[in-house]
């Protein structure tokens, strides 16, 4: 009664995530039933209110629903091993498992199997997720990939269970990281605050061993000298009210070259009164040692990665 009532008001009830016997018998008792007076419907409603109104807490259900409610608190080693102990469980449906990866840990199966595989694929993922999937590829690969899914209609469900043991074991053994950024990134942030002599050093290092690596390096790092062409002008005033103004001195008074540009750029985005009297306290400071000026840099760009974080400011994107 609670479902047909639910359906009667038009509303989405997820019955595929129930048992299929608990389905097959629900429908059967729905096809049985005839009508239901009103005070009947009232007392089972009011009876299936109570007992929502009693559930302390509820379990998300299936060994893969739980991995994904303690993803991040369990190790991935463990997760892949409860993942692989529940594809070797005859009545588990790995589709299930392979519909619940995100789009990059799926992206190699449209691009390395066969068409033939990854129509199967499509086919029984989420419409939106496989939408995605086929818009990530490659014209040629999807128009193939498309047209076959139209050949799928005759695959035995027995052939399309194994096509997905198949592949939920091959995307299980994809080992497990140990940093959560890729090398590009963590370089890059290594030298975002390390002093500029050690940071050009290094990548003239790189430019020597890997030329096209040290490219993505420069690309990733964002450092004082960077402000002017990855910050925007509006975002300006939230930097300079989340820094030190004596850093900002600092900064400023031992800024030469692309860094003194630099400095011209947040002044230029402030306050012509803020502006005039850190103009005055710099000139007062005098010179500042390389290491100071260094460090209040480095301060700022700190900020700055802050505010990016908390998502206060969005950088622009270095050029290709």
């Amino acid at each position: 009664m609670i479902v047909r009532l639910l359906l009667a008001e038009g509303d989405a009830v997820p019955l595929s995530s129930l048992p299929e016997e608990t389905q097959a018998a629900l429908t059967e008792q729905i096809g049985v039933m005839r009508s239901v007076d009103r005070d009947t419907l009232r007392a089972t409603i009011d009876e299936f209110l109570a007992e929502l109104e009693g559930v302390g807490l509820s379990f998300p259900g299936g060994i893969d629903s739980a991995i994904s409610l303690l993803n991040g608190h369990i190790s991935p080693g463990a997760a892949t091993s409860l993942r692989r102990q529940r594809g070797m469980d005859a009545g588990a449906d790995p589709w299930e498992r392979i519909a619940m990866l995100p789009p990059e840990r799926l992206m190699p199966v449209l691009e390395d199997e066969s068409v033939e595989v990854g129509a199967v694929m499509l086919s029984k993922l989420p419409v939106a997720k496989a939408a995605d999937l086929l818009g990530r590829l490659a014209g040629e690969r999807a128009r193939r990939v498309a047209y076959a899914v139209s050949l799928t209609s005759n695959i035995a469900p027995d052939t399309v269970r194994r096509i997905g043991q198949s592949l939920a074991a091959q995307l299980d053994m994809v080992p497990a990281r140990a940093f959560d950024s890729d090398p590009v990134e963590r370089v890059g942030a290594i030298l975002n605050v390390s002093p500029a002599l050690t940071r050009d050093d290094v990548l003239k290092g790189l430019d020597e061993t890997d030329a096209a690596f040290a490219d993505l390096v420069r690309r990733a790092i964002f450092t004082y000298v960077n402000i002017p062409a990855r910050i925007e002008p509006r975002d300006v005033p939230k930097i300079i009210r989340v820094v030190d103004q004596a850093t900002l001195v600092t900064a400023m008074a031992g800024a030469v070259g692309e860094a003194a540009v630099a400095s011209e750029f947040i002044l230029a985005n402030m306050s012509q009164r803020m502006a005039a009297g850190l103009r005055e306290e710099v000139g007062a400071r005098g010179k500042v040692k390389e290491k100071d000026a260094d460090e209040a840099m480095t301060a700022i760009v700190t900020a700055i990665r802050g505010l990016e974080a908390a998502g206060e400011i969005t950088m622009i994107q270095p050029e290709e």
